[in-house]
Protein backbone atom coordinates (compact mmCIF):
# COMPACT_ATOMS: atom_id res chain seq x y z
CA UNK A 1 0.00 0.00 0.00
CA UNK A 2 1.78 3.73 -1.20
CA UNK A 3 1.44 5.76 1.61
CA UNK A 4 2.27 9.64 1.56
CA UNK A 5 2.29 11.80 4.70
CA UNK A 6 3.39 15.41 4.90
CA UNK A 7 4.24 16.82 8.19
CA UNK A 8 6.04 20.26 8.86
CA UNK A 9 3.53 23.04 7.83
CA UNK A 10 2.14 25.93 10.64
CA UNK A 11 1.49 29.45 10.47
CA UNK A 12 4.50 32.21 10.24
CA UNK A 13 4.48 35.54 9.36
CA UNK A 14 5.76 37.03 5.98
CA UNK A 15 9.52 36.72 5.71
CA UNK A 16 9.48 33.48 7.89
CA UNK A 17 10.70 29.74 7.18
CA UNK A 18 9.01 26.63 7.19
CA UNK A 19 10.54 23.00 6.15
CA UNK A 20 7.75 20.57 4.82
CA UNK A 21 8.65 16.67 4.79
CA UNK A 22 6.90 14.22 2.90
CA UNK A 23 7.28 10.35 4.54
CA UNK A 24 6.81 7.97 2.05
CA UNK A 25 5.92 4.07 1.96
CA UNK A 26 4.84 1.53 -0.49
CA UNK A 27 7.02 2.49 -3.42
CA UNK A 28 10.86 2.13 -4.19
CA UNK A 29 11.39 5.81 -3.11
CA UNK A 30 15.30 5.35 -5.57
CA UNK A 31 12.79 5.70 -8.58
CA UNK A 32 9.96 7.65 -7.59
CA UNK A 33 10.40 11.17 -8.82
CA UNK A 34 8.57 13.18 -6.05
CA UNK A 35 6.76 16.55 -6.38
CA UNK A 36 5.16 19.24 -4.32
CA UNK A 37 1.84 20.94 -5.14
CA UNK A 38 -0.10 23.64 -3.35
CA UNK A 39 -3.71 24.57 -2.97
CA UNK A 40 -5.53 27.67 -2.22
CA UNK A 41 -9.64 27.57 -2.60
CA UNK A 42 -10.82 28.26 -5.71
CA UNK A 43 -7.90 27.89 -7.49
CA UNK A 44 -6.52 24.84 -8.95
CA UNK A 45 -3.26 22.77 -7.31
CA UNK A 46 0.04 24.35 -8.78
CA UNK A 47 3.28 22.54 -9.11
CA UNK A 48 5.73 24.52 -6.41
CA UNK A 49 8.77 21.79 -6.73
CA UNK A 50 9.69 18.93 -8.62
CA UNK A 51 12.70 16.41 -7.71
CA UNK A 52 13.61 13.34 -9.74
CA UNK A 53 14.79 10.11 -8.71
CA UNK A 54 18.99 11.29 -9.35
CA UNK A 55 17.80 14.66 -7.39
CA UNK A 56 17.61 16.85 -10.16
CA UNK A 57 15.15 19.82 -8.86
CA UNK A 58 12.81 22.09 -10.66
CA UNK A 59 10.67 25.00 -9.50
CA UNK A 60 7.48 27.10 -10.28
CA UNK A 61 9.06 30.52 -11.27
CA UNK A 62 6.72 32.18 -7.86
CA UNK A 63 9.19 30.26 -5.57
CA UNK A 64 12.73 30.02 -7.24
CA UNK A 65 15.31 31.11 -5.24
CA UNK A 66 13.22 30.55 -1.93
CA UNK A 67 12.48 26.77 -1.85
CA UNK A 68 14.76 24.31 -2.09
CA UNK A 69 13.46 20.68 -2.69
CA UNK A 70 15.16 17.76 -1.49
CA UNK A 71 15.22 14.01 -1.53
CA UNK A 72 16.67 11.74 2.00
CA UNK A 73 17.05 7.91 -0.02
CA UNK A 74 17.13 6.39 3.22
CA UNK A 75 14.72 7.70 5.23
CA UNK A 76 12.57 7.29 1.95
CA UNK A 77 11.74 10.95 2.34
CA UNK A 78 10.83 14.10 0.50
CA UNK A 79 11.45 17.86 1.84
CA UNK A 80 10.92 21.38 1.17
CA UNK A 81 12.70 23.89 2.30
CA UNK A 82 10.52 27.43 2.20
CA UNK A 83 11.89 30.58 3.35
CA UNK A 84 11.07 34.18 2.48
CA UNK A 85 7.60 33.02 2.80
CA UNK A 86 5.14 35.56 1.83
CA UNK A 87 1.18 35.59 2.50
CA UNK A 88 0.94 34.35 -1.35
CA UNK A 89 2.88 31.21 -0.22
CA UNK A 90 -0.58 30.43 1.94
CA UNK A 91 -2.20 26.98 1.32
CA UNK A 92 -2.72 23.36 1.71
CA UNK A 93 0.86 21.52 0.42
CA UNK A 94 0.25 18.12 -1.02
CA UNK A 95 3.13 15.67 -1.74
CA UNK A 96 2.88 13.40 -4.98
CA UNK A 97 4.30 10.73 -7.11
CA UNK A 98 3.33 9.13 -10.11
CA UNK A 99 3.68 5.58 -9.74
CA UNK A 100 2.28 2.11 -10.78
CA UNK A 101 0.40 4.59 -13.30
CA UNK A 102 -1.09 6.66 -10.99
CA UNK A 103 -1.11 9.60 -8.73
CA UNK A 104 -0.77 9.22 -5.21
CA UNK A 105 -1.15 11.76 -2.74
CA UNK A 106 -0.52 12.99 0.75
CA UNK A 107 -3.68 13.78 2.79
CA UNK A 108 -2.23 17.56 2.95
CA UNK A 109 -0.16 20.40 5.21
CA UNK A 110 -1.50 23.49 5.18
CA UNK A 111 0.43 26.79 4.94
CA UNK A 112 -0.65 29.94 6.48
CA UNK A 113 1.38 33.09 6.38
CA UNK A 114 0.41 36.31 7.61
CA UNK A 115 1.48 39.95 6.96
Amino acid sequence: QVRLVESGGGSVQAGGSLNLSCATSGINFKIARMKWYRQVPGKQRELVADIASDGTATYADAVKGRFTVSRDWRRATASLRMSALTPEDTGLYYCNTYYWSRDFWGQGTQVTVSS
